[in-house]
């Protein structure tokens, strides 16, 4: 009898240690986590802000390399929780206008920002030239920063987005393109303005554009002066962390 309790005992030490190395174990995976990894200042979008339209252009091949793009591992939009909840603001204030927003792009991983560039210096990699930059030539895309190495995605409180109107149920339109490279995506293009080969933007479509932007605005986001889909929320916690995780709900850590 004794002895059976000695090798029960034993075999309760053993799974006991067991237990402790795998909670060790998940300790330390827990505090090798770098910083760039780390996705717990972050939420899905929809779980925030669910009066939003997504279309995920980088998850797609309708962007400006044609392919789906590394790192965009579900349709989905993740944000800063800071970012997301004044977006929810926007939002609110919006609807109340007739119009929800409408999502092209949000956090964008290293990985994706890296295979920019690297198609950026692929010169004969020009599927998307006559839809997204007819007006210039591909070598020039780096040096006037159309595509660069750091984006302001990366730090996961920028979003490119447009406005949707719920009356007649499609998309305003803004005088060209998301994704656009050329002097017509500037927001502060003026009507009837000479912008090169594309065709000047008119009043209906700046006035638009002014919608969004005023809207952003008051809820605490920042244009930027040569994307009118751009804005990044002011006081983003993430200044200067440019962050690595997948976009995919598993980044995620569930609370």
């Amino acid at each position: 009898m004794k002895r059976i309790k000695s090798l029960a005992l034993i075999a309760a030490a053993v799974v006991l240690a067991l237990v402790a190395a795998s909670c060790s174990d998940n300790s330390n995976n827990e505090k090798q986590l770098s910083p760039e990894e780390d996705a717990s200042g972050f939420t899905v979008l929809t779980d925030v802000v669910p009066d939003v339209i997504l279309e995920i252009r980088y998850y797609s091949t309708y962007n400006f390399i044609g392919r789906r793009i590394p790192g965009y591992e579900e349709p989905i939009a993740i944000l800063t929780r800071a970012a997301a909840d004044s977006l929810k603001k926007v939002s609110d204030d919006l609807i109340g206008q007739g119009y929800r927003l409408k999502i092209f792009d949000a956090y964008r991983p290293q990985k994706a920002v890296d295979y920019f560039m690297a198609w950026a210096k692929d010169l004969n990699d020009t599927l998307m030239k006559p839809y997204f930059y007819p007006e210039l030539e591909k070598q020039v895309i780096v040096p006037q920063e159309y595509v660069a190495e750091k984006s302001g995605h990366t730090r996961g409180s920028t979003i490119d987005l447009t406005l949707f109107d719920m009356k007649t149920e499609k998309e305003v339109d803004m005088g060209c393109t998301y994704d656009y490279f050329g002097l017509a995506s500037h927001p502060d293009v003026q009507p009837g303005q000479e912008i090169g080969a594309y065709k000047p933007i008119n009043s209906e479509q700046y006035n638009n554009r002014m919608i969004l932007q005023k809207a952003m605005m008051a809820h605490g986001f920042k244009p930027y002066d040569c994307e009118w889909w751009h804005f990044t929320l002011a006081d983003e916690p993430y200044p200067d962390t440019y962050f690595t995780f997948p976009i995919a709900r598993a980044s995620i850590p569930a609370n």
